[in-house]
């Protein structure tokens, strides 16, 4: 395959999941926004999800106080930093115009009707009224986006290549969440006391893992088993455990002359989550671990570039 082919399907596919994520980030603290407790609570919170993608200089640079309007204003619609749901969901369509003769009919309809529908929700200038409804309905796009790109594309190297940049972007999604909970994933914490029961299970549901979290553990949700199932959890679809193990598998698919040393780390990126304990990691340092990983999927994410994808462009 081509590698300009190869790159439009793998980023179409981080912005689809990417956008998909920040919904998922949204919708968690548009629902605690809604729940009765302390604003200077919640603003904490906003601040740890900004700093943990890395907007929180961005966001301080066009506004001075944390407010939950503001931040899902700058994270679905926010203008000169090109990262906003809105700017994904038209990265992803873009990417996916470059290539409408690699999709099928079907897949490049579905992403070509989302943006566009997207692009008139915005411009009519309601998001901020609409919050909950609006990431719900981005939610389900790429869950659309998704289902129709497993049941009508050709398992062939688009196919993985598609599944490769999904993969990859999820893995850094759920890490992301977690690290934004860092201070309740801290060394020695206690799996039996809860610090705020209603924010983890609003982060819960915001990832769909609530019912998921109920029937593998039948307990209180505390951040420790929250944190086994979104990293260890082999059959949990968004755990970083299962992500990476989708990485490794696609790559080993389109796997080429140069991409040995890529498929060695990601395998063993995957054997470390495969063969690690919750109590290895609570000794070793969850937050620790999570920034660790994110930097290991960078690294990786770096080397798909290089070996399957166009160059960077050189300014």
């Amino acid at each position: 395959m081509l590698s300009r082919t190869a790159d439009h399907l793998y980023w179409m596919s981080r912005y689809v999941e990417r956008a998909e994520g920040l919904a998922r980030m949204i919708d968690a603290h548009h629902r605690m926004s809604l729940l009765p407790h302390a604003p200077a609570s919640l603003r904490a919170s906003l601040q740890s999800s900004l700093a943990a993608l890395d907007l929180e200089n961005l966001y301080h640079a066009h506004h001075e106080r944390i407010e939950a309007r503001l931040v899902f204003e700058f994270l679905i619609v926010g203008q000169g930093w090109g990262g906003s749901l809105i700017d994904c969901l038209r990265s992803a369509r873009e990417n996916a115009r470059a290539i409408r003769g690699t999709l099928t009919s079907e897949l490049w309809e579905t992403l070509n009707s989302t943006w566009l529908e997207a692009r008139t929700i915005a411009a009519r200038g309601q998001i901020g009224a609409e919050t909950g409804q609006f990431v719900e309905w981005v939610k389900e796009r790429s869950h659309l986006t998704r289902g129709v790109t497993i049941g009508t594309m050709l398992r062939d190297e688009a196919f993985h290549f598609s599944r490769i940049g999904t993969f990859i972007e999820r893995a850094d999604n759920s890490a992301r969440f977690l690290v934004a909970r860092r201070d309740d994933l801290q060394p020695g914490a206690d799996a039996g006391r809860v610090p705020d029961p209603f924010e983890w299970s609003v982060l819960l549901r915001a990832l769909s893992a609530f019912e998921v979290y109920r029937r593998r553990y039948r307990e209180v949700i505390t951040p420790l088993r929250v944190a086994e199932l979104l990293i260890l959890c082999d059959d949990m679809p968004r755990s970083l455990l299962r992500c990476t193990r989708e990485v490794y598998r696609n790559l080993r698919a389109v796997a080429n002359d140069q991409s040995s040393e890529t498929e060695r780390r990601a395998g063993g990126l995957h054997s470390t989550l495969h063969f690690t304990r919750l109590e290895s990691l609570i000794e070793r340092g969850l937050a620790r671990f999570l920034e660790e990983f994110l930097a290991e999927l960078y690294a990786l994410g770096e080397r798909v570039a290089v070996d399957f994808l166009l160059p960077p462009i050189e300014v």
